[in-house]
């Protein structure tokens, strides 16, 4: 077995070896494993009603963005700042998105891929960035709203920065890594 099949086996592996490893040690400790599995789903889905109506805002406001062509107008309005700098204007609703939500990024992710392809430079560089930054602003609404935090400090500015430093390396990265057109 070679290198990469060995790897392809092992991350195959992870996930079922995991869960049989916490159902071995739950029955070990004599725990009524099927109880606590009903116990927390019925928890899991109490949150997922408590937490509804954020998503569906969040939907319906990526929604109209796209729908409205704001996404398209702000990317326009950045690409004199973004293009001296050597970031590819194509990239800027998709860097924009994916502050506010996954699935709509993972959308315009898509759409660059069909367009330039997911093995061009610009593919390579839009697929590192999506693992390089976070939903900022979907994942702060969605925990802090849960756990009734209002007073966020500085997490905002941080996560922001953050995400900030998470796309200059994937700029960075991308083109050491791969032959910029």
């Amino acid at each position: 077995m070679n290198y990469m099949s060995w790897m392809l086996f092992l991350s195959n592996m992870i996930v079922p070896a995991t869960f049989a490893g916490i159902l071995l040690f739950a029955i070990s400790k004599r725990q009524p494993v099927y109880d606590h599995f009903v116990e927390g789903a019925r928890s899991g889905f109490g949150t997922v009603l408590q937490i509804a109506p954020t998503i569906i805002g969040l939907m319906v406001a990526v929604g109209m963005l796209r729908a409205s062509g704001a996404l398209d107008l702000l990317s326009m309005a950045l690409t004199p700042i973004t293009t001296p700098l050597g970031y590819p204007s194509e990239a800027v609703p998709l860097t924009l998105m994916r502050l506010v939500s996954s699935s709509a990024s993972t959308g315009l992710l898509v759409d660059l891929f069909e367009r330039y392809g997911p093995d061009s430079w610009l593919g390579q560089f839009v697929s590192i960035m999506m693992s390089c930054t976070e939903t900022v602003f979907y994942t702060m609404s969605i925990y802090f709203m849960y756990i009734k935090v209002t007073k966020t400090r500085h997490t905002l500015t941080g996560a922001l920065l953050a995400n900030f430093v998470g796309v200059l390396a994937s700029l960075w990265l991308a083109n050491m890594l791969y032959a910029r057109p």
